[in-house]
C-alpha cells in the first residue's frame, strides 16, 4: 500500500506514520509539507492507494484544491485529518469529494479505529458532524419523523444497498452479496440518492447514520 501524507507539521506526519505502520506494516509513505508539494507528488509519485491530508496548509487554495487532487489521482480516497472541527470545514471537504474527515483532537484509540475504517473502504466522520449535517438537510429536503420511520421512502432492497454503502462496499461487492447484477445495483444507488436528496456516497452515509439513530 502506498500512502501520501500531506501536513505542514513534521512531528504530526511522523506520529501519523507510526500509527499507520501499526495498521499497514507493508505500507510505503510519501510526505508533503505544503499543498503544492501534495500536487507535485500526485503528479510524479505514481498512483497512491490513499491520500491523508490537512486543510489550510501553506499554498492551500481552498476546497477546490481537493478537486485538483482527485483529477490527478482519480478514484483514490482523499481523507482529511485536520485540527479544525468547524462544521463549515467538514461540510466543505465532503462537498468537494473528501471520503472522510478525522479531527486531530481524536484519541489514539479513535484515530486508529477511524484509520482502520478508512483502509477497509469505509467513511469516517466525527459523530457530531453527522447530527449537524442532518440538521442542515431540510434545506435540500424536508424530513420529518414519519420519513425516518419509513426509511425515507426507501424499499427494503434499497435499505440493504444503503447499508452496504455505509460499509464502504463497491457496486461489485454489493451485487455479489445481494445476488444482483451491477446494473441493478447502480439503479438502486441512483434511486437512493434521489430519495435522500444527496449527490454522492459520502452524503448518503450521513443520511444512513441518521436513519439508524
Amino acid at each position: 500500500m502506498k500512502i501520501l501524507i500531506g501536513d505542514d507539521h513534521l512531528l504530526f506526519r511522523e506520529g501519523l506514520r507510526r500509527l499507520l505502520e501499526q495498521l499497514q506494516g507493508d505500507a510505503s509513505f510519501v510526505e508533503a509539507g505544503t499543498f503544492d508539494e501534495v500536487l507535485d507528488q500526485c503528479r510524479a509519485g505514481g498512483t497512491f492507494d490513499i491520500i491523508l491530508m490537512d486543510l489550510h496548509m501553506p499554498s492551500w487554495p481552498g476546497f477546490d484544491g481537493l478537486r485538483e487532487i482527485q483529477a490527478l489521482q482519480p478514484g483514490v480516497p482523499v481523507v482529511v485529518i485536520s485540527a479544525s472541527e468547524a462544521l463549515g470545514d467538514i461540510r466543505g471537504a465532503l462537498d468537494h469529494g473528501a471520503t472522510g474527515y478525522i479531527p486531530k483532537s481524536s484519541s489514539v484509540k479513535v484515530m486508529m479505529g477511524a484509520l482502520n475504517l478508512v483502509f477497509s473502504g469505509g467513511i469516517y466522520l466525527p459523530p457530531g458532524a453527522l447530527t449537524a449535517s442532518m440538521e442542515a438537510a431540510p434545506r435540500r429536503r424536508t424530513v420529518d419523523m414519519s420519513d425516518r420511520n419509513a426509511g425515507y421512502g426507501l424499499t427494503q432492497r434499497q435499505r440493504e444497498v444503503l447499508e452496504c454503502l455505509r460499509l464502504g462496499k463497491s457496486n461489485k461487492q454489493i451485487a455479489y452479496e445481494l445476488g444482483l447484477s451491477e446494473g441493478t445495483v447502480k439503479i438502486h444507488v441512483t434511486a437512493i440518492f434521489k430519495s435522500l436528496g444527496v449527490k454522492n456516497r459520502t452524503q448518503a452515509v450521513i443520511a444512513a447514520a441518521a436513519m439508524s439513530a
